[in-house]
């Protein structure tokens, strides 16, 4: 006999629902090929995105034409992750007197998203009804673009896409390399990481990539800054499978730093510091206290100078572990994060950011429950000015964005899976913010985050190839 789990069971529902899905795509490339053979005289609606192929940070433009007019449509985006789960996105429209819809001047009335918002079918994408829970799209295969089916359907929906057929569909690439970018495998030293190099013969200003505690290893960002002209460096430095995190303090990253900054395609001495979450805390302490990394300029973005790394990241951990009971769980059984870190009896030995000599950027979402950010750059203001360096600190708050800003268009997360790295416990974190303000955070920071970068290390504006 044998017996099977609810997991088990659940399984095989989402293989169901991910086999119907796709039977529906290739349903509607079915129809759609009908359509354009077809001898019958009659006018179909017509779907333009331009461009079809671009940058995950550049913007694209929606045009229905060809509706009759006052008809009620629904624009569906629809994405299937690296993880093989599927996303969606939706809002409702109204055709104008010629029948057409244009997504950068017409507002939506409903759906995932409300108003005049363009880019509104990428960043308020969501699970579709069934998924797992607690997802996040973190991609992985920065070489393979993103790619959304765009749809338009007939009526205002909001469920049952997959049993519907669009009146026209489209599918564009949303991609985190531009053409020519090199990536190069960094394994020097015992230090591990990912370079990403811009077209052309160099040298470039450089960049030291640093994420935090968020899962595996990923690349996307440092391909998107190489993209603009930065030889950006991801580094690893809490998976790599030959370094303990005993081993993983100061001089880790100051070797990750020389690399970066003797690679011969690498404008020498012309390097930035840009850290998230725990990243940023690193970047703060480097900044700081270190000998050997000199950046022209840090970014943080969603940090604190609560979490000095003066030892090894197994210190810090074994400290947050201490501290574990603070945690706090909301009605959801979400984890709230911050007030473990403001309980940390680190007050006196907080990072001395008075003694920080280069221009510094703070990016932060004053809903971020993870970490305290809001109170962490009100301090680290105080600080800077009693120092007399407070003239090197920018701030940029963002009213109800969360933790994870990320680079422009990427869905909301407000809450995903996540594995404690002191405990090795599964639980579901709370990041905080609200979509519409977070997606807002997120675009205006990138452009923010870039003219930083180029004002301080001397980058041109810009070196995009065309796709």
């Amino acid at each position: 006999m044998y017996y099977f789990t609810a997991a088990f069971f659940n399984s095989k529902l989402r293989c169901v629902a991910n086999l119907t899905i796709l039977k529906q795509i290739n349903r509607v490339d079915n129809l759609i090929s009908l359509r354009s053979v077809s001898t019958q005289k009659r006018t179909c609606p017509l779907l333009s995105v331009q461009p079809v192929r671009g940058l995950l940070d550049e913007k694209f433009q929606i045009a229905v034409t060809n509706l009759p007019p006052n008809q009620k449509v629904t624009l569906h985006s629809l994405h299937q992750s690296d993880d093989k789960d599927f996303w969606e996105a939706f809002g409702h429209y109204v055709s104008d007197e010629h029948g057409s819809v244009t997504g950068f001047k017409d507002e939506s009335l409903g759906g995932t998203y409300d108003g005049t918002e363009p880019m509104g079918l990428l960043w308020s994408m969501r699970p579709i009804p069934g998924s797992r829970h607690g997802l996040r799209i973190r991609k992985r295969d920065i070489f393979r673009p993103m790619e959304v089916r765009i749809s338009v359907y007939s009526g205002h929906l909001s469920q049952g896409f997959s049993q519907q057929t669009p009146l026209t569909t489209r599918v564009i690439e949303r991609w985190y390399v531009a053409p020519g970018v090199q990536r190069v495998n960094i394994r020097e030293k015992g230090v591990r990481g990912t370079l990403f190099l811009p077209p052309g013969s160099g040298p470039y200003p450089g960049v030291l990539d640093l994420w935090g505690v968020g899962g595996d290893f990923v690349e996307y960002r440092s391909a998107l800054l190489a993209s603009h002209g930065f030889a950006s460096m991801a580094l690893e430095y809490l998976t790599p499978e030959d370094l303990s995190l005993e081993d993983t303090d100061a001089s880790y990253f100051e070797k990750a730093y020389q690399i970066l900054n003797n690679h011969p395609m690498v404008k020498k001495d012309h390097l930035a510091v840009l850290g998230l979450s725990l990243g940023s805390a690193i970047t703060l302490s480097m900044a700081s206290y270190s000998k050997v990394i000199k950046p022209q300029c840090c970014v943080c973005i969603s940090g604190s100078h609560l979490m000095p790394v003066e030892k090894s990241l197994s210190e810090l951990f074994e400290l947050m572990k201490s501290h574990a009971d603070k945690l706090c769980v909301n009605e959801d059984n979400q984890v709230i994060l911050r007030n473990l870190i403001l309980s940390l009896p680190c007050q006196s030995a907080k990072v001395d950011v008075g003694r920080i000599k280069c221009p510094l950027l703070l990016v932060n979402g004053d809903d971020d429950q993870t970490l305290p950010a809001v109170e962490s750059a009100e301090d680290m203001a105080m600080m800077m000015e009693k120092a007399g360096n407070r003239h090197l600190l920018e701030i940029l708050m963002y009213p109800d964005a969360g933790h994870l800003i990320e680079p422009p268009y990427s869905p909301h997360f407000r809450a995903t899976n996540y594995k404690l790295e002191w405990t090795k416990e599964k639980i579901v974190m709370l990041w905080g913010g609200q979509t519409k303000p977070h997606a807002y955070a997120q675009e205006d920071a990138w452009k923010k985050i870039l003219a930083f970068l180029w004002q301080h290390l001397s980058a041109p504006v810009s070196t995009v190839t065309s796709f």
